[in-house]
């Protein structure tokens, strides 16, 4: 039975103690995948200020310490790329480069919407800037989506950074990918184990947990815009879960069978502290007996300027 003919159900966890776990693998996927675990850090949001560099140095250092295969980054390496000088930006990813590798472990990269330069007109930036866009990430890191495979699952990591006429960002995995994607998808097995790593959220309750905004934004930026467009792409395949960032807190939605696994900030809220009762940390994913199945670790961070929500 495919994972999106299973029951329906919604579970909610939060902060610190989030555990996800999906449906069993069918039986000849449990065969072709092996056990192994890997790590899910995401927001690091990377600065010279608020200490942020020695916080991101703690987190790398601890997740250095746990057993795992290699490391989705899952986005918003920087803050920001989006309204800063070219110099900045630069410098910025400098930075986190330095500091990453405390990691010490094969890094897989996700774009997020932090992670482009250049966007907003306060940088002093043009479109004829040849790192416009996602070109500076892109020079660092490379490819904005692709996927590779790992004992025996296929990883899926998506762009889900659009830019609007009016030099903003949105949540929207544009007509290209979708076509690459539904490509990608049709060389598996049905069988294969799958799993998906997007910043901004195909899906999410988030607007559940905050008051209902004076004024509606002007963008849809807490959620994938065209995300229905994706999630059908995934109907018919053995898709374990989809691992996603950009909202700073821990969160499971379970759809169709299908858990959309948010993870809480390795900066928190901002480097200033707890995000909506999650503090800073990063997920721990493992792949074991045909299940997945994640953790939070948090890291023991102190803010030189506390702002809890």
């Amino acid at each position: 039975m495919s994972l999106v003919n299973r029951r329906e159900f919604l579970s909610l966890a939060g902060a610190a103690g989030l555990v996800a776990i999906a449906p069993s693998l069918p039986a000849a996927a449990q065969s072709a995948s092996q056990d192994f675990s890997f790590l899910f850090i995401t927001d690091t949001h990377l600065q010279p200020e608020l200490n942020a560099a020695g916080g991101c140095d703690m987190a790398f250092k601890k997740a250095r310490g746990l057993k795992s295969d290699f490391v989705i980054q899952g986005g918003d390496h920087v803050f920001d790329s989006l309204g800063v000088s070219k110099d900045r930006a630069s410098s910025l990813f400098d930075l986190y480069g330095k500091t990453e590798q405390d990691l010490g472990l094969k890094i897989h990269h996700t774009i997020g919407n932090h992670d482009c330069f250049g966007i907003y007109p306060a940088s002093g930036a043009t479109s004829a800037d040849p790192l416009y866009g996602k070109k500076m990430f892109e020079e660092r890191f490379g490819k904005t989506y692709y996927s590779f495979d790992h004992k025996g699952v296929h990883f899926i990591v998506l762009d889900s950074i659009g830019f609007t006429p009016d030099r903003a960002y949105e949540g929207r995995v544009d007509a290209e990918q979708l076509s690459w994607l539904a490509m990608d998808l049709k060389t598996l097995p049905t069988a294969t184990p799958v799993i998906v790593s997007v910043h901004i959220p195909l899906v999410t309750a988030f607007d559940s947990y905050v008051p209902v905004p004076a004024e509606q934004p002007k963008h849809h930026g807490l959620s994938v815009a065209n995300s229905s467009e994706v999630i059908a792409l995934f109907e018919g395949h053995n898709v374990l879960g989809v691992l996603q960032g950009h909202t700073h807190i821990n969160e499971q939605v379970v759809w169709h069978g299908l858990p959309y696994i948010t993870s809480g900030a390795v900066c928190g809220n901002w480097w200033r502290g707890i995000r909506l009762g999650t503090p800073e940390g990063f997920t721990v994913v493992d792949i074991k007996g045909g299940k997945l199945s994640t953790r939070y670790e948090t890291y023991g961070f102190k803010s030189v300027d506390p702002q809890n929500t």
